[in-house]
């Protein structure tokens, strides 16, 4: 018996308790979704890695889908519900150990390719990878894409971190390029040419239009 009331007493609560509801954007959004990703595919991470294994492609991938979700959880607090802040906090406590790692490989390629300049190139491709990340026109695509792999990141088993960014980050990368409503096609018609009249004072006299060349009414639209 107590075992049943407390049960009704949780769906009771759910239910008229808030609900975790999706981005409150009243719209359509694109299907944005893509192949897996390794790292080698062109425009996926922030320019090239020459000569980078698969591991330190892998590493490139997790830091990329650090950075953009880093970016999100600045760039999308115009809209609490989609929880990008949140979501970027709980990753890096989540996954803390394999984002290490990965800095840590990253690090590694800059210094094997340049062991002079390593270290600069490394923070050079960390400012380039956030920027890369920046988006106006397109902030809520990417805000609601951000919101959707950031839910997914968080639980993601630890170590398999890389999974979501070789499954998402083709979809992060499409949801920067400016897309609009996909329920509706509106079509907006041409304006209809205002025609108005000759301005040159030879073309009036007394008030009255006179017939003479390059005194026609002119088309504007």
């Amino acid at each position: 018996m107590a075992l049943r009331l407390a049960g009704f007493a949780a769906a009771a609560f759910l239910a008229i308790s808030p609900a975790a509801a999706p981005a409150a954007f009243f719209w359509k959004a694109p299907d944005l979704h893509g192949e897996p990703v390794t790292g080698a595919e062109p425009g996926i991470l922030t320019g090239t890695l020459p000569g980078a294994t698969p591991a330190e492609l892998r590493a490139a991938l997790v830091w990329n889908l650090r950075s953009g979700l880093n970016v999100a959880a600045l760039q999308c607090q115009f809209e609490p519900t989609l929880l990008t802040r949140n979501q970027y906090n709980a990753m890096l406590d989540n996954h803390r150990a394999e984002l290490a790692n990965a800095y840590q490989v990253l690090s590694d390629y800059f210094k094997r390719t340049d062991r002079k300049n390593g270290q600069t190139k490394l923070d050079q491709y960390g400012t380039r990878t956030y920027s890369s990340f920046s988006t106006v026109l397109a902030q809520y695509t990417f805000c609601e894409t951000a919101s959707e792999i950031g839910a997914e990141a968080i639980f993601a088993p630890r170590g398999q971190l890389y999974k979501v960014a070789e499954n998402r980050m083709r979809e992060l990368r499409k949801s920067l390029v400016l897309a609009g409503e996909q329920q509706f096609r509106f079509w907006i018609p041409p304006q209809a040419a205002v025609m108005l009249p000759p301005l040159d004072d030879r073309c009036w006299k007394n008030g009255k239009l006179r017939s003479r060349r390059n005194c026609d009414w002119i088309a504007v639209s």
